[in-house]
């Protein structure tokens, strides 16, 4: 709840104080924001099915989740330009500050699954100590996290898809249209995460492979057509994403499941870091083969 707040406040700052200190500031508050939300709502989702007696049901529905945060971006960049080309900056701004609080609202309606009186008021420090301590001391879960930081670290190639259709010759009109798709079928890949988390390792391994061999087909052909092939590898690598986050979920077995998710989550952010470093140096081809490598790996550490 307070996490939609937050953000709701960095977009007020950027609308107040449109300059650099404004900006800087904004980020500072969004990123505040998003350490709350981080591994909070994994867990809210895992302990509620638990509770509801469908925790087996996590993958599939984290899965779901995650395709609908990918297919929500066809409607809201859609809505977004409207809003722009009525009000301009403003109006974009003050209707993010609307949704965002609308989200917290939201949030303020789920339910909790019940804690037992030992899950009270555990301190701050007793559940960053242990969730620190699961992450890096339990073998199985050390293993899922280190699969989930750097799987989760390649998905900042995003970032990119716009540029590369720009260099491998789309018109910059059609360019948001031509990268359309790699989102939609990120979306249908992340939805069928759920089923193949039951998959062996090595199924899960080819498919992972597989997407790397499109991105590095796709940077070697440079031409408008790879965009379909990136967007087949995108689709496999999100499918691939939702199983390791959800081996991660299944390794967890302490008190503090939002805090080993939350490492995760800040390795994740710092792979990305790597990712756009990698990208600058080598494109996407170096990044394809980051993912080959990671593919032959991924048995050994699903396994741990």
């Amino acid at each position: 709840m307070l996490a939609g707040v937050l953000q709701a406040a960095a977009y007020a700052l950027w609308l107040a104080a449109p300059g650099l200190p404004g900006f800087a500031a904004g980020l500072v508050v969004w990123g505040v924001g998003g350490a709350l939300v981080s591994g909070a709502f994994e867990a809210l989702l895992h302990d509620g099915l638990t509770a509801a007696g469908a925790g087996d049901q996590f993958g599939r529905v984290y899965g779901w989740v995650n395709a609908v945060d990918l297919l929500v971006q066809v409607p809201t960049a859609l809505v977004a330009a409207a809003l722009f080309a009525c009000g301009g900056y403003a109006a974009v701004g003050w209707a993010s500050i609307a949704t965002c609080l609308a989200g917290s609202l939201l949030a303020a309606s789920f339910p909790e699954a019940p804690r037992s009186a030992d899950d009270d008021g555990p301190g701050w420090w007793p559940t960053l100590r242990a969730g620190v301590g699961e992450a890096a001391g339990c073998p199985a879960v050390r293993a899922a996290v280190v699969l989930v930081v750097l799987l989760g670290g390649v998905d900042a190639v995003e970032e990119y898809f716009p540029l590369l259709a720009r260099d491998w010759g789309v018109p910059e009109p059609l360019n948001p249209l031509a990268v359309l798709g790699i989102p939609v079928a990120g979306a249908a890949g992340a939805a069928l995460g759920g089923r193949a988390a039951s998959w062996p390792p090595r199924a899960v391994a080819a498919a992972l492979a597989t997407a790397g061999a499109g991105l590095a087909a796709a940077a070697l052909a440079a031409v408008p057509v790879g965009l379909a092939a990136v967007a087949t590898g995108y689709a496999l690598y999100r499918l691939v994403l939702v199983v390791s986050e959800t081996r991660l979920q299944e390794a967890i077995t302490g008190p503090a499941r939002a805090t080993v998710t939350s490492v995760a989550g800040v390795g994740v952010e710092l792979a990305a870091l790597a990712v756009f470093a990698g990208y600058a140096v080598g494109g996407l081809a170096l990044l394809a083969a980051a993912v080959l490598v990671l593919a032959a790996v991924l048995p050994r550490l699903v396994r741990a």
